[in-house]
């Protein structure tokens, strides 16, 4: 059973009930990201979601980790473009513990000026790691110039020169701004109450202040690209990608096949063709990310610079087919059962189903039953799924982004124009 709440400082709780197990997945979902910041201020949403767990009033960071540790419970945060998450996966008899814990990193944390300056050189070795994983750091490069000047084209680590510049007044403000009531969801899955659950948010979160400044984006413009970052590697890593349907777009299901059928699993037509049959890459997948706005639909490969030209080929024939051909029935209906068996198996999970209540809230302001995403995989069809390929699969759209001991003007002859 699923339920809703709205507090009088405009929290939303939602909860949903699974009495058979005996975990508890709790998460406080803020509405704000990367995408929340500008040049300036970039990298703060991921500065804060590092503070919140170094040290509160009446807890140090040890006690934080430990309060979690000593019952067997997980702890963890992350920080996206558009959201902030920071969840617990605990024993249900130790859900006050949790709901505590997490009202007192929100309600109570220091920004210690010492740790602000620790955690600088934290992340700094962070965004210095990821500048080191090229078939990691690839995807943050394509973004910056996908997204031009939009905020979705923002790094959430932010840049080293502005994690270093920054300062308690810098978060604070930020923080005073944005972890504020109606930006902010709670949601849990599990053997809980929500009654239980309503009374014990509204107990431990009241102080936290409701209002927030309404700030609404334009919705970004993309400019096609082919750009390199020269590297002395071994391989060039490449992603190539186009705008796609966004998290509430009716187009969106027959976009989660489409991406299924192009390069989302080992029997994919890209792993298929540039792994198995030609050996070309090791790694060759593509993906959806869904936005609020719009979406990107990528393929990311890594291949020898000499292979370049062969796999940029193979990769624009599999988007001309997808255009052009209509997909066998029978393997539309072996992908649809792929992805609903996926789907299902992953609601096996009380970290998925606590997950999943606020990416409902947050872009569909309801909760989208398993029935409901089931009959909308069902009802795509093959027509539905070639003329989405036709109209993202445009040449003139593609942009490129690539890593490694190659020539921009290579990556343009290779495209498909």
């Amino acid at each position: 059973m699923i339920n809703k709440t709205v507090l009088g400082n405009g929290i939303t709780v939602i909860s949903e009930e699974i009495s058979h197990v005996r975990s508890v997945s709790i998460g406080v979902w803020v509405r704000c990201g990367s995408c929340n910041e500008d040049a300036h201020t970039n990298g703060t949403a991921h500065f804060i979601e590092h503070m919140l767990f170094k040290g509160t009033g009446g807890r140090s960071a040890f006690d934080i980790a430990w309060a979690i540790d000593s019952v067997g419970g997980v702890m963890n945060a992350f920080t996206g473009k558009e959201l902030t998450s920071f969840y617990i996966k605990i024993p249900d008899y130790h859900l006050p513990l949790a709901i505590d814990l997490l009202a007192d990193i929100f309600n109570d944390s220091c920004f210690d000026e010492g740790e602000i300056e620790k955690e600088k050189a934290v992340i700094c070795q962070e965004i210095r790691m990821l500048e080191d994983s090229p078939d990691e750091y690839v995807h943050d490069f394509f973004e910056g110039l996908f997204w031009n000047t939009h905020p979705l084209g923002l790094p959430i680590l932010g840049t080293k020169e502005r994690v270093e510049g920054l300062n308690k007044a810098d978060l604070a403000h930020f923080f005073r701004t944005m972890y504020r009531g109606e930006n902010l969801i709670v949601t849990a899955a599990g053997n809980l109450t929500h009654a239980a659950l309503v009374d014990l948010v509204r107990n431990a979160f009241g102080p936290l202040a409701g209002e927030v400044a309404e700030r609404s984006f334009p919705a970004p413009v993309v400019i096609p690209h082919a750009s390199v970052l020269k590297k002395d590697l071994e391989q060039v890593h490449m992603v190539l990608g186009v705008p796609a349907p966004s998290a509430v777009s009716a187009k969106r299901h027959a976009c989660m096949l489409m991406n299924a059928v192009l390069g989302g699993s080992m029997s994919s037509w890209l792993f298929q063709e540039i792994r198995e049959k030609r050996g070309l890459a090791y790694d060759i997948q593509s993906y959806l990310v869904p936005y609020a706005q719009v979406g990107l639909l990528g393929v990311y490969v890594g291949t020898d610079s000499e292979k370049v030209p062969e796999v940029l080929h193979l990769i624009c024939e599999a988007f001309s087919r997808l255009g052009g051909d209509l997909l066998p029935g029978e393997k539309l209906r072996a992908i649809k059962e792929q992805l609903k068996g996926n789907f299902l198996l992953g609601m096996e999970s009380t970290d998925n189903r606590m997950t999943r209540l606020a990416r409902n809230e947050v872009y569909h302001k309801r909760h989208v039953t398993e029935e409901e995403v089931i009959a909308n995989l069902d009802a795509v069809t093959s027509e539905d799924i070639r003329g989405l390929a036709a109209e993202l699969f445009i040449p003139e759209v593609l942009s490129v982004a690539a890593i490694g001991r190659i020539k921009e003007k290579d990556i343009s002859n290779a495209l498909c124009h």
